[in-house]
């Protein structure tokens, strides 16, 4: 079937489905690259692109000679550097985020109230912490790396874990199933330049492991004992105690969407 049957232009039903399926692509590509160094080389591989295309038609044969000894490794190299990007995205499409869920069922309730305990000490006496939480069978590298626990979830062991004289206090808790599997978890650092400057380390890493994980993380920056979480390479700051509450709800499925933060998107990582 013919959408456009002018002179030379024959656009049918078919290419216009597969226009869409292209267009929807390139967006969900822009969305996904978006914010990393990955632009900016993107940008230097079509201009490579370009310039040899010139080439080829002024009849350079030297210069198209040599770029297209370079272009021969091109994929290789694509996947070199694209490497940290292509890594997300495999991750994000095998993992099914609307089945699994953060926490087992087991009482969940109580899991919120013991980090919202801690968590307002924590700010109050402005003590850094980074608390990760995690699917069921997430992050076990992580884990294997870190500090083994198995504990119950209490405010009083967070605050202690978090506490800088312990030996423990520096890196990241993960809470799996209900349970602090591991503490003094380093994670990986963002390299999103979006960021805002007055973010630090802890900030940059509680993004960074949502970049390519589906965990939940909550932040407390030692220098202001400002709360943050972090979500989907996301961050939201400067909340309170009453909306951590809610947004850790909202993550665990036993409520409806609460009271939000003020939410700032990948790109648009700054504070107000």
């Amino acid at each position: 079937m013919k959408l456009i049957p002018i002179g030379f232009l024959d656009f049918g039903l078919k290419d216009f489905f597969e226009t869409l399926i292209i267009a929807i692509a390139i967006y969900y590509i822009y969305q996904w690259i978006r914010g990393s160094f990955a632009v900016p080389a993107f940008i230097g591989l079509l201009i490579v692109l370009a310039v040899n295309a010139i080439v080829s038609a002024l009849g350079l044969t030297t210069i198209n000679y040599i770029l297209r000894s370079i272009m021969d490794v091109g994929v290789l190299a694509l996947i070199v550097i694209f490497q940290p990007e292509i890594r997300r995205l495999l991750y994000n499409i095998g993992q099914n985020t609307n089945l699994d869920r953060f926490f087992t069922r087991a009482k969940p309730s109580s899991v919120i109230g013991e980090v919202i305990e801690a968590v307002k000490t924590l700010a109050r006496t402005k003590t850094g912490a980074l608390i990760v939480f995690a699917r069921t069978s997430s992050l076990q590298d992580l884990v294997d790396a870190g500090a083994k626990l198995d504990a119950e979830v209490s405010s009083k062991l967070l605050i202690t874990i978090f506490t800088k004289e312990t030996p423990l206090h520096d890196g990241a808790v993960i809470i799996r199933n209900n349970r602090i599997v591991a503490a003094s978890c380093y994670l990986p650092i963002s390299q999103n330049r979006n960021i805002s400057s007055v973010f630090g380390t802890r900030h940059r890493a509680a993004v960074g492991i949502t970049e390519s994980n589906n965990v939940f993380v909550v932040v407390v920056s030692e220098e202001t004992g400002r709360i943050s979480v972090a979500q989907n390479g996301s961050l939201t700051s400067g909340l309170t105690i009453q909306k951590l509450r809610a947004e850790m709800e909202e993550t665990m499925g036993e409520q409806e969407s609460g009271e939000q933060g003020m939410s700032f998107s990948q790109p648009e990582l700054e504070m107000n």
